[in-house]
């Protein structure tokens, strides 16, 4: 029989009877596409980066949420390597965020011991971006709690294929045998290298495709998909989340 946690505040309101969290069916890894940002503000009559800015306290919503939760890591998907398509004026807004993000919420992070990791071709990124983020990995590297990962000029195809280009110079180099190659040794050469796979991926926005985020870490995940815009994600919309997931039965293959 699954234990019931006590009533989870959030809003300062109490999560109805009815809408309990089974406590032994906490999803370890929960990912999420942070989409509809440019929607909500286009509704609004307001610029696009009205929207990602709105965005930006969705996001500490959902880390309070998964906090209390106990989720052990939290990736979101914050910059595609398809994003860099957007205007000037779009991307540059993007690439500030981080820096805004943790001057914010850095010091809440710490006192919650959330550990900040980011995945995906960091180099590419503005010396900005990459001190802003490198600050908050570095000052939180420390922390037991929950992992925080932003992935940032992520894309999946790109993730598989620089694994395989250097599971090839391994090869190549006779560090690594092919007959040794297996799901694995493959997974080590990803940007995830180390992390769990996402049991569930959320999608805002109405959309219902995973946009080349994660292709070979979400082969099982359970997918979730809601009309909400990301600037309007808050807790509850978080907890029908985790709720339909703890409603599913994941056999991975099996009957």
């Amino acid at each position: 029989m699954s234990i019931k946690l006590p009533f989870l505040k959030f809003k300062d309101k109490q999560i109805p009877d009815k809408k309990r969290i089974e406590q032994q069916n906490i999803p370890e890894h929960v990912a999420i596409i942070m989409d509809g940002n440019g929607r909500w503000a286009n509704k609004r009559g307001l610029p696009r980066v009205a929207g990602h800015k709105e965005g930006v306290g969705a996001v500490q919503k959902v880390v309070r949420a998964a906090d209390k939760l106990h989720i052990s890591a939290l990736t979101l998907f914050a910059f595609s390597t398809e994003n860099w398509q957007r205007s000037k004026t779009e991307v540059d807004f993007l690439m500030r965020m981080p820096k805004q993000f943790f001057h914010k919420y850095l010091p809440e992070l710490m006192e919650r011991n959330v550990r900040v990791e980011t995945v995906g071709n960091f180099e590419q990124l503005p010396d900005h971006t990459k001190k802003a983020v490198w600050n908050a990995v570095e000052k939180t590297k420390d922390n037991d709690g929950l992992l925080l990962n932003f992935a940032l000029n992520y894309g999946g195809r790109l993730d598989i294929m620089q694994a395989a280009k250097k599971m090839a110079e391994d090869i190549k180099k006779d560090e690594l045998s092919i007959a040794d190659v297996d799901e694995s040794v493959f997974g080590s050469y990803l940007y995830t290298n180390g992390m769990s796979e996402p049991d569930l991926l959320i999608r805002t926005s109405g959309e219902k495709r995973i946009s080349n985020f994660m292709l070979w870490q979400c082969a099982y995940s359970e997918f979730w998909f809601t009309e909400v815009f990301w600037p309007d994600f808050d807790e509850e919309v978080f907890m029908q989340a985790i709720q339909a997931y703890q409603q599913r039965k994941r056999r991975f293959g099996s009957v």
